[in-house]
């Protein structure tokens, strides 16, 4: 044990000396997915802290060069001394998910956001990137070419309005909180980047592949509704332009490719890519609202397990249309794409074959086990 360590001791003080007239970056999630792709963007420029509690993504993490930080940015404790000696703060870390318990989300991105902020805020640092989302913007209506502002605007409006999800709730006060501490002299950025997509996504895409197998996918309006997607590479793009842009402080980005679909040709174009072919389930959109309305009370009234098969968020997605204006982002961050998503798309239905080949070689190999035990 001690060899490992006086080993693992000598390797730090390499990557310290290497790193010693590089600025210093900490990206908390660093273990999710725009989380490596934030770290493959910074190394090299940028001495890179990785913050995120999984071990074996911790490795990956640092065989791309950056150094693995084991900790949970929601326990003070257990993160703090990384925020030591750092000039900026990406958090992107989050809990992303349709579904949970209020508890969970307010812990993890209303109270966890806030002690990021407040560490950032102690430790001097120069600036703090908060990866939020467009999820705040949802609503049972299209919605075109929406500018930040907006969102205020649109809440003063809807007064009476519940959100769709915890998720976007907590988002929502988790944003207020980095504007509180910005007024306090804290610089802060604020993105919020839509809908991710790119090689690793175990989210987006892959619900609806798993759909198109299974009941098929809810199709409203013959699927011309427009839809706004990021590829994860231009989204770290913009995490960064945010970390220096001079004149980013306390304003608020959206980020998108700029590229619009369709639903039907964008989601074509993925399963064309996967090799599958489209399996859709034409429904009227009040139906599947109400029906997962009522799911949803179900889950809730007698906490099952797991989560509803429809949420009123997801139908929502799923049925109006949500195209952001980037004006901001291109005048003050200069964000312009590099990713195109045609390109993202081919390139993440190729990885999706070869992933479901590989799952399916494993499958195999242990049923073949199986039978000689």
């Amino acid at each position: 044990m001690g060899q490992l360590d006086n080993w693992s001791g000598e390797k730090e003080n390499q990557k310290n000396k290497d790193d010693k007239n590089k600025e210093t970056v900490l990206v908390t999630g660093a273990t999710g997915f725009l989380g490596e792709y934030l770290v493959r963007r910074l190394v090299g420029k940028y001495r890179v802290l990785g913050l995120g509690r999984n071990v074996e993504k911790g490795k990956k993490l640092e065989e791309l060069g950056a150094i693995f930080c084991q900790g949970d940015f929601t326990d003070r404790e257990s993160c703090q001394d990384y925020f030591k000696g750092v000039q900026y703060v990406i958090h992107g870390g989050a809990r992303s998910s349709v579904w949970g318990k209020w508890e969970d989300f307010y812990k993890d991105n209303v109270m966890g956001t806030n002690l990021v902020a407040k560490l950032c805020f102690e430790q001097g640092i120069r600036r703090l990137v908060y990866v939020s989302s467009p999820s705040i913007y949802t609503a049972r209506e299209d919605r075109y070419n929406i500018d930040e502002n907006e969102y205020e605007l649109w809440e003063n409006r809807r007064s009476g309005h519940v959100d769709l999800n915890y998720y976007i709730k907590s988002k929502k006060m988790a944003e207020r909180i980095i504007c509180q501490w910005n007024e306090r002299g804290l610089e802060t950025v604020i993105l919020r980047p839509r809908g991710l997509i790119g090689i690793g996504d175990t989210s987006l895409v892959p619900r609806l592949l798993r759909a198109n197998r299974g009941v098929g996918i809810p199709l409203f309006r013959d699927g011309r509704n427009l839809v706004d997607l990021t590829c994860v590479e231009n989204a770290a793009l913009a995490c960064c332009l945010a970390m220096t842009a001079k004149e980013a402080s306390g304003e608020v980005f959206n980020i998108t490719n700029g590229e619009p679909l369709e639903f039907r040709e964008l989601l074509e174009g993925f399963l064309k890519a996967a090799g599958e072919r489209p399996h859709y389930r034409k429904m009227p959109f009040g139906l599947l609202f109400w029906t997962a309305a009522g799911l949803e009370w179900i889950y809730r009234k007698f906490k099952l397990p797991g989560e509803p098969s429809l949420t009123r968020y997801t139908v929502c997605t799923l049925g109006f249309a949500q195209t952001l204006n980037m004006n901001r982002a291109r005048d003050i961050l200069g964000y312009e794409p590099e990713k195109r998503l045609k390109d993202a798309v081919r390139e993440y239905g190729t990885w999706w074959r070869n992933e479901q080949k590989n799952e399916q070689k494993n499958e195999q190999k242990h049923r073949e086990s199986v039978k000689v035990g």
